[in-house]
């Protein structure tokens, strides 16, 4: 007998066979033949007028409505943010005071519908016609029109962001509680301050929970700020239904909205995918 031969069993080398999955291959091509199916019938369809489309979709008023609906997502989630960290803060505070106002405020916000907020912030001069800067229950020192502070885009901003300011602030508290507190306890160990601590040493840990959802919450951000058609904020949605109330030709100009909202949150899912591989380090 040669070497190979007499070669224990347990020696030789193992021939591995991979399982076979012949069902997986059956529904990937049932589900492929599907999807062919329903985009060729979707593209080939006449009463699609996909002339109607490519002749709307660089239009400059639908290009003016994509700003105004980035713009608004943007400043909305920026307010959103940080009004969700200092939030997420208090709720986490030792003063029972502090704590309370943070809870309140994320009840009322996170209680009542976006819609109903955006139009008390769009009515808010038959509440208080002025605003003024001066001593409480004493004089004014300056007094402002509020319908000339609170703009259509300013309501709208303060609507969505302090809505958003609620949520994001559940989405703070959940990163900053997935921390190790024994971090927190080296750190004051070390004579770092709590603001210190937070800052340096629990919010860079943090971010790798925090940073997901936020990425949905933008995402979600963009196609929330279609609610303003209610206060005549002319973004996306409210120039393409401008425009087919003279030309009475929705379905193109829908799917001409559906074709740039899909390209905004591509750009933005392709952002949260960066910024999640650079903090996953």
């Amino acid at each position: 007998m040669t070497q190979e031969t007499t070669r224990p069993a347990s020696q030789a080398q193992i021939q591995a066979v991979p399982l076979r999955h012949p069902g997986r291959w059956v529904g990937a091509g049932v589900l492929g033949f599907l999807a062919i199916f329903l985009l060729q019938g979707w593209l080939a369809n006449p009463r699609m007028q996909w002339e109607v489309v490519g002749e709307y979709v660089f239009s400059p008023a639908v290009l003016r409505g994509l700003a105004t609906t980035l713009a608004l997502t943007v400043l909305a989630m920026i307010v959103g943010i940080a009004g969700g960290g200092v939030l997420a803060i208090l709720r986490m505070s030792p003063n029972p005071l502090l704590a309370g106002l943070s809870a309140f405020y994320i009840w009322i916000f996170r209680g009542t519908p976006l819609l109903v907020q955006l139009l008390f912030w769009y009515f808010l001069s038959a509440v208080v016609p002025k605003i003024g800067l001066g001593v409480p229950w004493g004089p004014t020192f300056v007094e402002f029109d509020t319908n000339q502070i609170i703009t259509q885009l300013t309501a709208a901003v303060l609507g969505l962001g302090l809505h958003e300011a609620a949520y994001m602030a559940e989405i703070v508290r959940a990163g900053i509680t997935s921390v190790d507190p024994g971090q927190t306890e080296a750190a004051q160990a070390l004579g770092l301050s709590r603001f210190q601590t937070l800052r340096k040493v629990v919010l860079p840990q943090a971010m790798r929970v925090i940073i997901p959802p936020t990425g949905n919450q933008v995402v979600s951000m963009l196609k929330t700020t279609s609610l303003v058609f209610a206060i005549a904020v002319p973004e996306l949605l409210t120039s393409i239904q401008g425009i087919y109330s003279r030309n009475f030709q929705q379905v193109p100009l829908l799917t001409v909205a559906c074709l740039w909202y899909l390209v905004a949150t591509t750009v933005l899912n392709a952002g949260q995918h960066y910024i999640e591989r650079r903090f996953s380090r």
